[in-house]
């Protein structure tokens, strides 16, 4: 754990008597945004730029937590950097610049299924590794509802040895088994090189020896613009939102749905119904005559 942070849970426990569950929950908030700033900090949780705090709000919204658990992830964080100003730990409290969670949420953006179709072939006409590379991740990202941080973490022994399933670790470490197509495994399995064994099923070169984030959406954006389609409406997570609302359309179960994206809560799985609606309004107010 890092030194600053347990300083910090020490002064809650002995100043303002903080049970165990509450340190808890601030030790599994701060330590959530300690691993999404370990590429981007060199020097350290403490050390965490107003930019590199807001970036993490965002990824927090693209990742469908609710405006009230993003409030009390940045309640902790706010805590944390005024006990570190106060202790002179650092010279300013980066937390000031930044605005609290709306409590509104806006509607998942997601891909018609002809514009995820165009999507899935354009990424194999991409040139080099690329085409299979991209062509694998787009097949798991939208038959899976995978988060991008759940599909590039995922383990070389992932996918079930005889069947079309994949074991995911979610948030909070929990894990869950989600089915995939055949389709996605084979173009998955298609990649394996047996003479290079390797920890992870998207293996790379770089310090974290798997696929990062910013590379799996750099190849979602290059499929976009192979297959004619804006990039900005096309990332990992609106494949994930494309996942959600086309199951829903098809009769899934709301209940199965939140199984299947990992959702602790039922309440932020329903907001596809939301989707759903918007979609059938959109459909009689564009076909019905007397619409």
């Amino acid at each position: 754990m890092d030194r600053h942070l347990e300083a910090f849970l020490e002064m809650l426990a002995a100043e303002r008597g903080a049970a165990r569950n509450t340190l808890a929950a601030y030790a599994a908030d701060l330590g959530d945004l300690a691993a999404f700033l370990r590429e981007r900090e060199p020097r350290g949780l403490a050390a965490a730029s107003a930019d590199s705090l807001r970036a993490y709000l965002a990824r927090l919204a693209e990742e469908g937590l609710s405006a009230r658990t993003a409030a009390r992830r940045l309640s902790a964080m706010r805590q944390f950097f005024r006990f570190l100003a106060r202790e002179g730990v650092r010279p300013d409290d980066p937390t000031e610049l930044l605005d609290s969670p709306r409590q509104g949420k806006s509607l998942p953006k997601a891909l018609r299924t002809a514009e995820v179709t165009a999507l899935l072939e354009a990424a194999a006409r991409l040139p080099g590794r690329r085409g299979p590379l991209t062509a694998a991740v787009l097949e798991l990202l939208y038959c899976s509802g995978l988060r991008a941080s759940e599909l590039v973490e995922l383990p070389a022994n992932a996918l079930a040895q005889d069947e079309a399933l994949v074991m995911v670790r979610g948030k909070g470490n929990k894990d869950r088994l989600v089915p995939i197509s055949g389709r996605a495994r084979a173009a998955v399995l298609a990649l394996r090189d047996p003479k290079k064994p390797t920890r992870w099923l998207f293996p790379s070169y770089g310090a974290s020896g798997h696929l990062t984030r910013q590379s799996l959406v750099l190849l979602v954006k290059q499929a976009a613009l192979e297959a004619g389609i804006d990039p900005a409406r096309v990332s990992p997570h609106v494949l994930r939102h494309s996942f959600a609302s086309h199951l829903l359309e098809g009769g899934a179960d709301l209940r199965a749905l939140q199984m299947l994206l990992g959702h602790a809560d039922i309440a932020t799985t329903q907001i596809y119904t939301r989707v759903l609606e918007e979609r059938l309004r959109e459909l009689v107010e564009t076909h019905h005559p007397l619409a």
